[in-house]
Parts: C-alpha cells; structure tokens; sequence
C-alpha cells in the first residue's frame, strides 16, 4: 500500500518530517517497507515553452526547437513527435540531474548544438504502469500555462514522500488513506479531521434510470448501494488527482474512472460505474453464473465462468464479475451519458477462488478477498457522488437503491486493565488505556473497573481481550515497556516415543548398511497398478489432492513400496551391482467419506538387491526387533499380497497384532520396474513397534556351567513349517533348551516325495548346575516323543 504523506496531512496534523513519521509507524505496528521521495533526484527542470520548431537540416527524424524557460530562450533538438508551438513542457537544463543519476550536458546532434533536453514522465521518474496511454510515447505536455522557469517538482507535485506500508491480510481496513490516517492519529496522539460528505444538488428521480436492485444468492453479496449520475461529462481529471493517483501506483484514464479509484484509494472500497443505457430493463441483479456463461471483461478477454463464480446481470445478460472487472457490454465510453454507480461488498472467500481460477487479480478482487467493513459501501458511494459534482463531471440524480442482507451488529469487547499490564509486563494506567482505544475509535468506557469497549464494523480483526490488549501494547508503543525477566514455570522437554523410536531405528538401520532416502510423499495412482495391487485392495483407496503438480504426483501414498522400488530400479539401471537402502516415512489413510485430514501412519520401509537373499533381510529385521527389545513374534506365511512371491513372504505377528511384511518382490513387479535382479521388501509398522518395543534391559550373568549339544535330523511332511518344529522343540525342552539351530534341509531320492529331511543342532544348558547325559536323556526323548506324536516326525 502507497500512502503519499501530503494526502495523509488532509487527514492528520502531522508536524514531523516523512522519516520520523515512518520511524513512528514502525514502532506502532504498521510494518513500514520502505521510504519514497517523490523527486527522485530531480534538479533544474524546469517550465518551457516551444516558441519555434524547424527541421533539422541533418537528420529526417529530428527537429530544432526555440524553447523559452522564462530567463532566456534555448535552442533544443529532439527526435518528439508530439510537440507543437505553444506548448509548455518539462525542460531539462544543462547540469540537470533526472532520476537514476542522469546529467545533462550541452552537446551536439548531427551538428547543432542542444542546450538541454524535453522530458516525458518516464524521463522524470514516474512508473511505467502509471503513465496514461496517450502519454507513453513523447514529451509530457503540461495541461495548462504555468509561470516560465517554476521548478518542475512543483508545477508536477513531486516534492514530498510516500511510505510503503506492507498490510496484513487481517486489516483490510488500513488498506485505505482513511485509515493509515487513522493510524497515524493514534500513533501521534492527534485528533482525526473526518471530512463530511455532503452533495449540494440532486436533480431527477434514479427510477428514471435504473428501477431496482435484486440479491438472488445474498450469501456471496452482503450489500449492494447503488446511485446514478447524469449529464455526464467524460475528460481527463485534474492534475491534482493525477498526481495522486501516480503517487499510489496508479494510471490516470479519465475522470470518472480517475474518481472511483481515488475513492477505493482514500476508504479502501472498490467501486465501479455501468454505463446507465447499456443495463436492460433498467434492473441490476446480483446472481452466480450459470453454468459455462460467458462475460468479455474491460481487458477485452472473453471468460468461460461456472455457477461458483458471482456476476453483475441485467434481465438478459452478465455485465460485471462482482468484485474484479466491469463487462466491456457496460463500459463507459466518450458518448455515454449517464451512469450508475455501484459500492457493493461480497463474500471475501468467494472473490478470492473464482478470482484465481479466472487468473485475473486486480485492486479491487484485491481488497474484496479480505472481507471489507459493509458499513463502507454508502460511504465511498456518496464520496464518488461528491466528487463528481464538485468535478462537474455531472449531475446526481435523486434517491438511491440500497439492498443489504447484512446487517452489522456492533461487538462489545471487555478488557481488564490488570489482565492487559499482566500480558505486557507493563505498569499502564486505566485512563491511558482508555485514550488508547477511543483513538482508534473503539468507544470505550469504565464499567466497576473493567473496560467495556465498542467494536466498529471496520475493525473485523477484533474479538477477544488479548486483541484489545494488543491494540493497548503497540500504540503504547513496546519500546517504551521496561525490559522484565520472564516469569513461569520451566518444564523439561523431551522427544515423544514415537519419535525416539524412528530415531533409534534410523540410528540401527545406517549402522548396519543401510543407506536412508527420503521420497515425494505424493505418487501416481499408476504406481499401485506397477506394484501389482488388486483393483479392490484397500490401499488404493488414497486421498487425491485438489491442485497437484501433475498426474505422477496426483495422490497421498498408503504405501512406500512403490518408492522403494523406484529408487532401487532407477540405481540399477545406472548400472549399481547392490543396493541396501531403507525409507521412514508417513502413510496417508482416508478417514471413511467424510472430508477431513488423513490418518498419518509411521512406516519404515527397507529393501535390498544384489548378492543378497531373503534371510540377510530377515536378519536385518530380527537385529531391529532385537534392539527394539520386542521378542515372541513370529513368521507366518502370506500368499494374498500380490506385490511378493507366495511362497517367499511372510508377515511379522505378535500378539495378534501385524508388525510388517517381508519377502522376496514379485517377478511381475519386477518386470514393471525393468528389473531382473531378485529384490526383498520389508514394511514395518514403527507406531506397531513403538507400542510393543520395551526398552527396559535386563542383564544376567553369564552361564558358569557348560552347554551339551545333540543333533537331530528328522523326516517330515513337506508342508511342515520349520517354526512348528522349533516350537515343539522348545515347549518340550524343561527349560534346559537354550538354541535350537536348523543347519540342513533336504529334499532327494532318499526321501519320499512329500516329505523332507531336517536337521536341527539343539543346545542344552542349565544355570543351576552341570548336565549330565541321563539329565539329557530323558529331555531329549521327550522332545522326540513330542514330535512323533505333534508332527508325525521320524528320526532319520
């Protein structure tokens, strides 16, 4: 926001330089950007006026001139094509300084000598933007005759400042003269000059030009005011106007159009003016588009619109984007005569989406996103009213539509002045805190030692004490609070388990040799699809986000299979002979039809390829396990996961509770990823292990008796787990069985089709005493007799 010092002396005595007022400002809450002179540098420019021109005898595109600058007459070349005799124009002296360091000197061109240089605005600082059309090629002709030789900065208003302020999305009330005015008030402890808005003359009746004003959809229009002007008279606007309207980074147009902006300007409403006999039916209706209706706006682009999006219509036709941009069908033109000025306020939500999805931000949709004061529409409405008749830019005709849906009902707010020295740390007296807020206008009075005070429409941003109290501590000013030690309670802070156990785990899994990766938590839907999952899995069902980047990161992962496997297939494309490499990271679960945030899961994903088998996986994982202090899980075998071979992936169970998955990945899979390398997965659910993990240790001695080991090698059925036998084995053992090692299958033409043979290194160890074979004996026939009986098992 630009806000020129000269206009907020219109408002405030201010009697400090543009600096300090800034410095004020600052300390008062309004975050100052930055400082402008409005000069830039500017020396011995001056008044001048082409008395002669005559062609250069050198050059086809140049022309001599005689410009008088009040105390002499100097000859000046120039290539401008807009200048004629008789005009008064911007002439830069020899030893002139322009913005951006540029010096004039005398010199020569094409063999007569200039003595000087014309200007155009550019030439003298002015932006690029705000320069009018007509004006953007040539010297800048000046509107009237001005005294020879005044200082250009004068005749052209670029002395003085304008301090760029940086506002906050919730005071769109400060995006306004008005208020900054209002601000600077409060801040130099000045009274506000609040101008009346009086209107000397209304003529006619508005029925003869528009018979009424209809909210269909009230929830996206709050308020609609709307007058009408006739006899209008399109022109340029004063310089005056211009010039403040350049200052706020603004192009002049024409003066009606000039009068709206300087109003949204000065009170923060955006306005806009139909041209009165381009409106069918003389009626305004504030409607939703239908559904692919298509409006031309003022840019001369045609826009597709769809029924979320809110227009300005007539009976037959949309003549406006409510809150953005005028329809060209209802543009003011040089032949239009009369017009209807509308001061509206719509839904700010509402304004800022169809806005986006139009790609088409503008000053107005600027402010209109951020929930304007409805108070402001009457307001700024009998403004443009007001400077339209003192512009004699027309006649305002009589009566007014106003159709308000929503009427603001004041807030009263309560502060308790101990509660406000308490939260500041500061000693303010009650009577201070009171001026304070009644400088804001926020009318407040004492009430049994409370403050009770009245909230106004404008300041939306204000709900509860702390506000007040924020309001109290910045215009106080936080400099002036003495510097306090912190009072409170210290509490020690510590990692949550969940994090302490991705922590260890992370720690184990790089110590081991593992490599850590971190991938896009968003996938292609394409991805369940190259991981083999079926059509109805539940995995598919992911949450789909409203503007991704593209199709291949279109949904939130359920799981990190698919990363894995990118990473590992696009490592052994490159030509890596192994990979070990492992990913914690969050799954996202839908929560059922209702739209709300997903579940977040914890998964640590490993995988492995390259001089590695099934059982260097699941000894990583029985390490991990082992660390997490978790014992008493157990492999069972999963044939339903389509993204591992059946027969070589089991799921990780304790309790009744899943921990994981791990296995060897599915030929199909692999062929998906161009790979031809076997590859083994494990996914671990880490909120499973948090809950299971016991981080406890308990040591014991070491054994002071030795161990006895017996071999056994066993026929079995094929289909007998190796699990079962180990099971029988230690249930059967009289607490003596310290390991049970497999160290031998096999298959052959010794063994019958449907069996196999099994061999198992059993150690026995007591910590009470030293074992003798009888001890052994009978354990171990025990052991045999369990597994003849439990599991049909013969001794080989």
């Amino acid at each position: 926001m630009l806000v020129p010092v000269s206009w907020l002396k219109d408002y405030v005595d201010i009697d400090i330089d543009a600096k300090e007022l800034a410095n004020k400002l600052t300390m008062s809450g309004s975050h100052v950007d930055s400082l402008i002179d409005k000069d830039k540098g500017i020396k011995k420019v001056v008044v001048g006026k082409i008395k002669k021109i005559i062609k250069h005898p050198n050059a086809d595109n140049l022309v001599i001139t005689t410009t008088d600058v009040g105390d002499t007459e100097l000859q000046i070349v120039t290539g401008a094509k807009n200048i004629k005799e008789g005009d008064y124009i911007p002439v830069a002296l020899v030893g002139a300084r322009l913005p951006g360091g540029i010096k004039i000197k005398k010199g020569k061109l094409r063999g007569e000598v200039s003595e000087g240089m014309m200007c155009s605005m550019s030439e003298l600082g002015i932006d690029q933007q705000c320069i009018p059309e007509d004006e953007k090629h040539g010297i800048h002709i000046l509107n009237k005759e001005y005294p020879l030789g005044t200082d250009i900065k004068d005749v052209l208003n670029l002395k003085g400042h304008v301090i760029e302020f940086e506002i906050t999305p919730n005071r769109p009330d400060c995006l306004s003269i008005v208020g900054m005015a209002r601000e600077a008030a409060a801040t130099l402890n000045k009274k506000m000059n609040i101008r009346e808005i009086n209107i000397e003359k209304e003529a006619g009746d508005i029925k003869e030009y528009l018979e009424g004003v209809q909210i269909i959809d009230n929830d996206l229009c709050k308020r609609y005011y709307a007058k009408v002007v006739k006899n209008v008279k399109i022109g340029p606007s004063p310089a005056w106007m211009q010039s403040r309207l350049i200052d706020c980074g603004m192009r002049p147009i024409n003066n009606i159009v000039d009068i709206t902006n300087y109003v949204m300007l000065e009170y923060g409403q955006p306005l806009h003016a139909f041209d009165a006999k381009m409106i069918a039916d003389k009626k305004i209706i504030v409607r939703r588009a239908k559904e692919n209706e298509e409006i031309t706006t003022l840019d001369s682009a045609k826009r597709k619109l769809n029924n979320s999006m809110l227009v300005i219509a007539d009976n037959q036709k949309a003549v406006a984007l409510a809150g953005i941009m005028g329809g060209e069908n209802s543009e003011i033109t040089n032949d239009t005569n009369a017009i209807i000025i509308e001061s509206a306020n719509f839904n700010g939500r509402n304004i800022r989406l169809s806005a986006k999805e139009l790609g088409l931000r503008t000053e107005a949709s600027s402010r209109f996103e951020k929930d304007l004061d409805a108070g402001l529409s009457e307001i700024a409405c009998l403004r443009v009213c007001q400077l339209i008749e003192m512009l004699g830019a027309g006649e305002v005709v009589k009566g007014h539509y106003d159709a308000c849906d929503d009427k603001f009902e004041e807030k009263i707010v309560v502060l308790n002045p101990a509660n406000a020295n308490k939260l500041l740390g500061s000693e303010i007296r009650t009577d201070k805190m009171l001026e304070i807020l009644n400088s804001l206008e926020l009318k407040s009075e004492l009430k049994d030692g409370i403050i009770h005070s009245i909230v106004p429409s404008f300041r939306q941003d204000i709900n509860i004490e702390a506000d007040l109290i924020e309001e109290v501590g910045r215009i106080y000013g936080y400099h002036n609070i003495e510097t306090k030690p912190l009072i409170g309670t210290l509490t020690k802070g510590e990692k949550p388990t969940l994090r302490t156990i991705e922590d260890l785990i992370k720690d184990f899994l790089t110590g081991v040799g593992l490599n850590e990766i971190t991938t896009y938590s968003f996938i292609s839907p394409k991805a369940y699809d190259k991981i083999c999952l079926p059509e109805g899995s539940i995995k598919r069902n992911s949450v789909k986000l409203l503007n991704p980047l593209g199709e291949d990161y279109s949904v939130m992962r359920t799981t990190l299979i698919p990363n894995v496997m990118e990473v590992l297939s696009r490592n052994y494309k490159y030509g890596v002979e192994k990979a070990s490499i492992y990913e914690i990271g969050k799954l996202f679960i839908p929560k059922g039809e209702v739209v709300s945030l997903p579940y977040e899961a914890s998964t640590v994903t490993l995988g492995m390829y390259g001089k590695v088998d099934f059982y260097q996986l699941k000894s990583v994982v029985d390490l991990l396990l082992s660390r997490l202090g978790i014992e008493g899980y157990e492999y069972e075998p999963e044939k339903q996961h389509k993204s591992f071979h059946p027969g070589r992936t089991g799921n990780i169970i304790k309790n009744n509770h899943v921990l994981g998955i791990i296995g060897e990945i599915h030929p199909n899979v692999l062929s998906n990823y161009g790979m031809k390398e076997r590859v083994y997965i494990a996914e671990l659910d880490i909120e499973m292990l948090a809950l299971l993990s016991n981080m406890n240790k308990k040591y014991k001695e070491l054994p002071k008796y030795p161990a006895i080991t017996r071999d056994i090698a066993l026929v079995v059925n094929d289909d007998i787990m190796v699990k079962e036998i180990e099971k029988v084995i230690i249930e059967n053992g009289n607490k003596l069985v310290e390991s049970v090692t497999l160290f031998d299958i096999y298959k052959g033409s010794q063994i019958q089709e449907d069996k196999k043979s099994v061999a198992y290194s059993i150690k026995y160890r007591s910590y009470e005493k030293t074992l003798t074979d009888e001890d052994i004996t009978s354990v171990h026939q025990k052991i045999l007799d369990a597994l003849a009986d439990k599991l049909d098992a013969k001794l080989r």
